[in-house]
């Protein structure tokens, strides 16, 4: 006899009871040290640069800057696309990696972008500035705060915002605080040139006299035989009073400034960005969370923080929380938890009626003790309680009491048999316990392509294995070592009620019936081969019908307002824009708050959420509603309002978040070529073939219109003649029209610039470009239409590149209950003549969920080899048999009979996650068929013919089958009110229901077809038992034919 593990559990039962109690002790501890989070993480394999080159255009920063930049960085080891983004004297870049990218290696690879970046800095023309790096566009802001006050200017808030700052980076757990819409403080000094020039004063010498007098400078240190002393010149200019007083000197006359030019104090005029909260203008500030810190606890961390700020803040200034993530992890851990609950109430009542109390009660206290060291294994491994991992936990619920169910089961039948407790406490060990654990193996590698699939999805959904793999694998040891000691101590004394006869129990009604029931599969063998793979075919062709998707829409409760103006828009006309979209949210009951970001999308405080590039004819109002519902109503709303012409000088949309990576407009189309116009005109054709499709809602193109623009021709004799070159005729304009900082004043830690321009009126008037006046170096004044020819045109307002290609992508969303790729999969094959008529050099690709949804299953499609081999293998070392192997194998997707189904009756969408329990079924549903057939090998090598072996075995093995199935399909119905797990409950519910079902005339039809001239055979000679029953008994008896 062979080491017995179930025996040693029976025979040592009080360091079997420590053993219990200190893994419930561990896992109970573990619990409560386990982080909270909504989402698990992933890595965001993006960095973004940004380059200032000011007064060129458009196309001179891509020719000169960005396609030097493009060229150097494709040199980045995994790069897969740079998208540039280019507009006059500005560009933006978004380096993105590989989506296989190792996460280790993301660190590296930044750093070789700078250092790239730092390689081609002097190749760059002169003047350019930057390019700056931000390689933490992953960050994320757990929490985001409104500082705000009626009638407060920004001068007041900042002066809050630095003190809550400080107060946020002495909280535990932040480590980094972001500060958005802060606008600086400028004073301006506006002069009228006309003035200057009747008083032979020029703005370059009245400009220079006010710096120099405010120039800070050395003053020198005496040496003293003791100490030395520096010596400090102080007259350094205070506020805009005091510049206006300066006395200045130009042209051999002094002036007091304020008599000859107005000086004001304001904010950076024109602002790059905006951000107001309820309509009032504010700052906001975020922090971002520590690694591996507990959301949680840093909410309760704020909490504390937050009422020592509000102690010191001003009256009439007030900060609001405009994003909390702690509270939105608690309440998504608490629904998951109360999910997680119901399900293992199922789950226990299903074992307490199918198994009776005393048996139940067995079951019961399995499920917490695997639970234990799972938990146990997520805070050692430092796996979150997230969306994720508590979705894992409620699928492996149904799972885990698998193997403990067929162990009690087991025992209870030989106890009932008229067997001891001891004999029929280990007496699964010897006959089912290494089927068992191949068959937990299994199905433990059918998620193995979850686990290993090298994406940011399978990043994103990886815990899923990871838990899985732990609970099935303890639930296992659970059920050899623990449930014995526990059917030895609860089970109720059946051997009173014992039947001499081992088989007696096998003859009440319902067994009979299944007796007939299954051998009239095995004489019809053939019908039921033909009709299952008839079914099957049509289970295929109906998942043609099931809609398709990427992820599904988020329970969140934000909604987001996005407004696109023209390009080329000032910010105050999108400004004006988010006004009237503003007064569409004012009292509305079913919003909590908005929070508006104008000239940029906002701040990344969830991490699937791409902030958008800087752009001042962008906007978003990000609205908070109340619950779920209120989201859905208020999106109603807010579509009748821009279809009934609200908001029409801007292309408006009203967005939801999706669970998963970011993917932006679900339907996109790109088209890439090297002319613009050539790509804009194909781009428009692809458009209007989008629009004829119903589903679609609002196609357009990621830009599109030229903007007008001035040029100034310079006459380069006459502007000689005059004393002038062309850059200080672009000087002298770059300062009459949009202003030019003359010198700084110190004010504390801040910095206030002076900006030296013209008047409003002056400045404003394209009209009256004809007539402004350039003073030259003598302060003569010469209008700038003696020395230029203004050419009023049309340029580009802005520039999309992929990896040096001219892009220009058509996008679009698609009406509520249609799903993205649907969609696509049909607009593709009417592009087919623009595709085959495209330009050499041009092509036209898909974007949009779609394409990153191929991405994730590319990364599942590329282990699933692998896991199909560890299936094969797993299998092969139990039954040690290729007939055996197959029969198992063809088992593999009968799942999918019942999730078609499923799915098409539900009306659900077969998504990501939907097609992880697809292929995850497949294990489960191989897990039993290893049963049934070892146990037909067991029969077999009793004595028993192939007819008896196959029709008894499934016999003896339908109730536990029947059992364990009923408890993973049952403890799945929590998950189906999940917009997110939804599908892929009814993917395995479905899958298991019916694969359950034909596992027990399938199987034996197919067996008995495969074996159909032996039927009425034994095994004619000794046959070598699997290596793992060696292993468990030494040496089975044999068996003569």
């Amino acid at each position: 006899m062979g080491f017995n593990l179930s025996l040693w559990a029976v025979k040592r039962q009080t360091l079997t009871l420590a053993l219990i109690l200190a893994v419930a002790i561990a896992g109970v501890f573990s619990y409560f040290r386990l982080g909270r989070a909504e989402d698990p993480s992933f890595t965001i394999k993006v960095a973004n640069l940004t380059a200032i080159w000011p007064g060129v255009t458009a196309l001179e920063m891509r020719d000169q800057v960005a396609d030097r930049l493009e060229k150097k960085l494709q040199e980045l080891p995994y790069l897969e696309k740079i998208e540039t983004y280019v507009k006059p004297s500005f560009l933006a870049m978004q380096v993105t990696f590989k989506d296989t990218t190792p996460p280790a290696q993301v660190p590296t690879l930044f750093y070789q972008l700078r250092k790239k970046l730092h390689d081609i800095q002097p190749e760059l023309p002169q003047g350019v500035i930057g390019p700056d790096v931000n390689d933490e566009f992953g960050d994320v802001d757990a929490v985001l705060y409104a500082v705000h006050g009626s009638g407060a200017d920004y001068h007041q808030l900042d002066r809050v915002v630095e003190m809550f700052r400080q107060r946020l980076l002495e909280t535990t757990d932040i480590v980094k605080v972001n500060v958005y819409g802060e606008q600086d403080r400028k004073i301006f000094v506006e002069f009228s040139q006309a003035k200057l020039a009747n008083l032979g004063v020029t703005p370059q010498a009245l400009f220079e006299s006010l710096a120099k007098q405010n120039a800070v400078n050395a003053s020198g240190v005496f040496e003293t035989p003791a100490n030395r002393v520096p010596l400090r010149v102080t007259g350094a200019l205070k506020g805009a009073e005091a510049i206006a007083a300066t006395p200045v000197e130009a042209s051999g006359h002094v002036f007091r400034l304020g008599d000859v030019a107005d000086v004001v104090s304001g904010y950076q005029d024109p602002p790059n960005f905006l951000a107001r909260y309820k309509g009032e203008p504010t700052i906001v500030v975020g922090a971002v969370m520590a690694r591996g810190g507990n959301v949680l606890t840093l909410g309760k961390n704020l909490e504390a923080t937050m009422a020592e700020v509000r102690a010191e803040t001003p009256v009439g200034i007030e900060i609001t929380q405009i994003a909390d993530q702690p509270t939105v992890v608690s309440h998504a851990v608490g629904e998951f938890t109360r999910s997680f609950v119901e399900a293992l109430v199922i789950v226990l009542f299903v074992s307490f009626v199918s198994l009776g109390f005393r048996t139940g009660i067995i079951v019961a206290l399995s499920a917490p003790l695997v639970l234990a060291v799972v938990f146990v294994f997520m805070n050692a491994f430092g796996v979150d309680l997230q969306r994720i991992s508590l979705g894992a936990l409620i699928i492996a619920l149904g799972l885990l009491v698998d193997d403990a169910i067929i162990a009690v089961e087991m025992m209870t039948v030989k106890m009932e048999q008229g067997e001891d407790r001891i004999s029929a406490a280990t007496f699964a060990w010897t006959s089912t316990a290494f089927p068992m654990l191949t068959g937990t193996l299994v199905t433990v590698a059918g998620f193995m392509p979850v686990g290993f699939a090298a994406s940011s999805t399978g990043e994103y959904t990886g815990s899923l294995f990871f838990v899985l793999a732990v609970a099935l694998v303890a639930s296992w040891f659970v059920a050899v070592l623990f449930t014995p000691y526990l059917g030895v101590k609860l089970l109720p004394d059946f051997s009173r009620h014992a039947h001499h006869d081992p088989e007696a129990i096998y003859s009440t009604p319902f067994y009979l019936g299944l007796r007939r029931l299954i051998t009239w599969a095995v004489d019809n063998r053939l019908l039921v081969v033909c009709a299952t793979g008839g079914i099957f075919v049509a289970a295929v062709l109906g998942f043609g019908h099931v809609q398709k998707q990427f992820f599904p829409i988020s329970e969140r409760p934000e909604l987001f307002f996005q407004l696109r103006m023209p390009e080329g828009s000032s910010i105050f006309a999108t400004a004006a824009a988010v006004d009237e979209a503003e007064k569409l949210l004012k009292g509305d009951e079913d919003a909590v708050h908005y929070t508006s970001y104008i000239g940029r999308g906002p701040p990344r405080f969830w991490l699937g959420l791409s902030p958008a590039l800087p752009n001042e004819a962008y906007a978003e109002i990000v609205i908070v509603a109340k619950d779920l519902e209120a989201r859905e109503r208020l999106k109603v709303r807010l579509s009748k309002a821009l279809e009934d012409g609200a908001v029409s000088q801007a292309r408006a949309r009203v967005d939801r978040f999706n669970f998963g990576p970011p993917v932006g407009f679900p339907v996109q189309f790109r088209v890439i070529g090297r002319d613009p116009a050539e790509v804009r005109a194909i781009a428009y054709r692809v458009r209007d073939l989008m629009r004829e499709d119903k589903a679609v809602v609002e196609p357009h193109l990621q830009w599109n219109e030229q903007t007008p623009a001035v040029r100034l021709v310079i006459d380069q004799d006459r502007a000689r003649v005059m004393g002038l070159t062309p850059q200080e005729v672009a000087n002298r304009l770059q300062m009459m029209v949009s202003g030019v900082t003359i010198t700084s004043l110190r004010d504390g830690i801040d910095r206030v610039d002076v900006v030296a321009r013209a008047t409003p009126g002056e400045r404003g008037d394209l009209g009256r470009l004809d007539d402004i006046v350039i003073l030259t170096r003598a302060g003569a004044p010469v209008p700038v239409s003696q020395i230029a020819k203004i050419v009023y045109e049309h340029e580009e307002p802005i520039i999309w590149r992929r990896n040096r290609n001219m892009l220009v992508t058509v996008r679009a969303d698609v009406k509520d209950g249609v799903q993205a790729p649907d969609v696509t999969n049909r607009i593709w094959p009417r592009l087919a003549e623009i595709r085959e008529h495209l330009p050499p050099g041009y092509r036209l690709e898909i974007g949009g969920a779609i394409e990153e949804s191929a991405k994730a299953n590319s990364s599942i499609a590329a282990v699933a080899p692998v896991m199909i081999l560890v299936m094969l293998v797993i299998v092969m070392f139990q039954l040690q048999d290729f007939t055996r192997l197959g029969l198992v194998m063809m088992s593999a997707p009968l799942g999918l009979i019942g999730s078609s189904l499923a799915l098409n009756l539900a009306g659900a969408p077969f998504g990501f996650v939907a097609l992880l329990g697809l292929i995850a079924l497949s294990g489960m549903d191989m897990r039993n068929s290893i049963i049934l057939v070892d146990q037909v090998r067991q029969d077999l090598e009793k004595g028993a013919n192939y007819r008896e072996a196959i029709i008894g075995a499934t016999v003896r093995r339908a109730r536990p089958v029947a059992l364990t199935a009923m408890a993973a399909i049952l403890g799945m119905i929590p998950l189906t009110r999940s917009l997110f797990w939804g599908p892929m409950a009814l993917t395995i519910m479905g899958g298991l229901f019916v694969a359950t079902f034909l596992t027990v005339l399938f199987l034996p039809a197919l067996y008995a077809m495969w074996f159909r001239r032996k039927l009425g055979d034994t095994l004619v000679e000794t046959q070598p038992p699997p290596a793992a029953a060696q292993f468990a008994y030494c040496e089975l008896p044999r068996v003569a034919e």
